[in-house]
């Protein structure tokens, strides 16, 4: 078993359950990101940008990711942030503060213009402001960020009976169905409200082994309960894997709940994948801490 597969003991199961801790792979560039931005990176390169443009939230994993990789690699990075509450408050968003360290500089759309934010006029103003870019798309996902989402799976993954996921846009889970072995299931388990994502999915996703578990989104994106809380932190107590409550945590908590209930057939050998998004935490427990609710206690 590979050293980044870490395995999670089940009492009284006849299930192997193992955590790919894909959220291991870079200090700054967390999980799916980095595997997203690997080809991306490096078409922008071939085509001679100096300068990269993307999309998000105030507290999106995508949007810390590109600046960190922006600096890494010498590249300009630009951010077009949802909303513009916090266009004079940066300093008080840890993902964006991070992010300006890194080198970004914001734009931030009203919600009414960030959803036109594909619209070609727009980009033609944006590049009429900026200069040159590449754009890469919210969250990430395009042809390029599949094709390094499929070097998630190795080799020695091949003996999974099932590959687990979180889902957001449906990058990462398309990548992972394309180099998923015959015999083997794919379940993704969406961060948001509805049904939509399959549509997405299809574009991208080259075989028919996968489904999505669409009851664990703790009534939709960003929205977490005491009771998830309380999962996160102790299952970080007793496996010593943080869990983010975006993405990951939301995802274990549906996984566990499928093993209790017995979804999952005697003997089956699971592997989900940890996409990283730790860094979204702190940004949640200061809304917890304003809310005077539980917050999320993931570190020694």
């Amino acid at each position: 078993m590979e050293s980044n597969n870490q395995k999670i003991n089940l009492e009284n199961r006849n299930i192997s359950l193992y955590i790919k801790r894909e959220d291991l792979l870079h200090p700054q560039i967390s999980g799916n990101k980095f595997r997203k931005l690997k080809y991306n990176l490096a078409q922008a390169k071939r085509e001679n940008k100096q300068t990269i443009l993307t999309f998000g939230g105030a507290f999106s994993n995508h949007i810390l990711a590109v600046a960190a990789a922006g600096k890494e690699q010498g590249f300009k990075t630009i951010g077009i942030i949802r909303g513009e509450e916090l266009r004079d408050k940066i300093s008080e968003n840890p993902t964006l503060r991070k992010a300006k360290d890194s080198g970004m500089v914001f734009e931030f759309f009203t919600r009414e213009m960030y959803r036109e934010k594909n619209n070609l006029k727009i980009l033609e103003e944006l590049g009429n402001k900026w200069g040159d870019f590449y754009v890469i798309p919210e969250g990430g996902t395009n042809e390029l960020a599949v094709k390094g989402c499929e070097e998630i799976l190795t080799t020695t993954d091949e003996k999974f009976d099932y590959i687990c996921c979180a889902v957001g846009t449906g990058g990462t889970i398309s990548g992972l169905i394309n180099c998923s072995k015959n015999g083997q299931q794919v379940l993704g388990f969406p961060a948001l409200k509805g049904d939509f994502l399959r549509e997405d999915i299809c574009r991208f996703a080259s075989k028919s082994n996968w489904d999505l578990i669409t009851d664990y989104h703790f009534g939709g994106y960003a929205k977490v309960t005491e009771e998830l809380i309380l999962f996160i932190n102790e299952f970080y107590q007793k496996h010593k894997i943080p869990l983010d409550p975006i993405y990951t945590g939301k995802m274990m908590f549906g996984i566990m709940d499928l093993i209790n209930k017995n979804y999952f057939p005697k003997d089956s050998k699971i592997l989900v994948i940890h996409t990283g998004g730790l860094q979204g935490i702190t940004g949640m427990n200061t809304i917890l801490k304003q809310k005077k609710q539980l917050q999320i206690n993931v570190y020694d």
